[in-house]
Formats: structure tokens, sequence, C-alpha cells
């Protein structure tokens, strides 16, 4: 790793405690720079244009979901039966580092309060997710796999298929009392969203 990739990477660190301890708002340049033992804090923008940057960023480090749909091409031939649960196990695996659920939780009170903070949230992870399953659902039914349908409602309903196990785990406690876990759901979210997709005979 050279020097200034060491530093980019004590600089992303840094913003992620801040970030999740303090929230987007709370958070300054300077006390990120402060936190990565940065004399000055316009040394972080050599790294980052603005705070907006250096958060994406950060959710690009800190969210698996993020790195597994960030190319779709690498996976858009592949069978939806592998793609899907590997993206639904990325999803799961972002919300399970206790790290990452401070961060959301913070995150998430205050794009309720903040709609400007909403805007950046939804750009840096829900849109580029949405616009990854869109593309890769689309090819789908180009090869025949999925019957055609709106892939921009197709896209939505597999993610809000994982949401309510993804908030029992941060947010709502007594969603998981039935014990119902990761994997299994995921089998069966899967094999519905499928069934409803197959091509007619």
């Amino acid at each position: 790793m050279t020097e200034a990739e060491d530093r980019r990477t004590q600089i992303l660190d840094a913003a992620f405690e801040e970030f999740s301890t303090k929230g987007f708002k709370g958070a300054t340049i300077k006390s990120i720079a402060g936190a990565a033992g940065v004399q000055s804090p316009a040394l972080i923008y050599h790294y980052f244009p603005d705070k907006e940057a250096l958060f994406n960023a950060v959710l690009e480090t800190h969210a698996p979901i993020r790195s597994a749909v960030e190319d779709p091409t690498t996976f858009m031939d592949r069978p939806p039966e592998e793609v899907l649960p590997e993206i639904a196990r990325a999803y799961f695996a972002t919300v399970s580092n206790p790290v990452a659920q401070r961060m959301m939780k913070l995150m998430v009170g205050e794009a309720l309060r903040r709609p400007s903070l909403a805007e950046v949230l939804g750009r840096a992870t829900v849109a580029r997710i949405l616009d990854s399953l869109k593309k890769y659902l689309s090819r789908q039914v180009e090869l025949g796999r999925l019957r055609p349908h709106d892939v921009r409602s197709s896209a939505r309903a597999f993610v809000g298929m994982l949401v309510p196990q993804a908030a029992g785990r941060i947010f709502l406690p007594a969603l998981r009392e039935d014990g119902l876990t990761d994997k299994e759901h995921i089998e069966t979210a899967v094999g519905i969203f499928l069934e409803g997709l197959r091509p007619e005979r």
C-alpha cells in the first residue's frame, strides 16, 4: 500500500467513526481530520472533493451490498437462482456489523429530519442498488429466464422482501422472535420472487 493509499484509508476509517457517532451533519471535515491525525483539514479535499463524496466513499467501504452490485456486468448473465441469494447475503452482511448498525440508525434518524440528507443517502445506496437490480432483471428477461415485466417494480419488490428481516436486527427485535434465520428467509423469499416471474410455459 502506498503512502497516499494508506492516508486515504486512515481518513475513511476516521470518517466512518465520526459519521457513525455524530451523524452526517455533526461530523465535520475538521473533526474527521482530527480523528485521522491529519494536520490540515484541507488535505482531506485532496482525496475527496466534499463531505458528501467522503460519506459516499465510507458507504462503499463499509457496505458489502454496495460492493455486490457495484458492477452488474460481473453477474449479468448468471442465473437468478445464484445471483439473487448473493445479493441478499451481502445485504444482510451489511446490516449485521454492529458499527454499521449504529451508523444506519443515526443516518435514518437524521434523514427523516433532513430531506437533503435523505437525498444523499438515496443516491449513495438505494438508487445504486435498484439500478443494478433493474439492469440485471432486464437482462434475465432478455435471456428468457424471467417473463417480461416492469423491472422497476420487481427490483423494489425484491429489496422490499429483505427489509423486514434486516429491520428485525436493527430497529425491531420483535420481528426476530420467531427464530427465522437469514438463510431460511433468503431461500424462501428468492423462491417466492422467482416463482412469480417464471416465463409462462
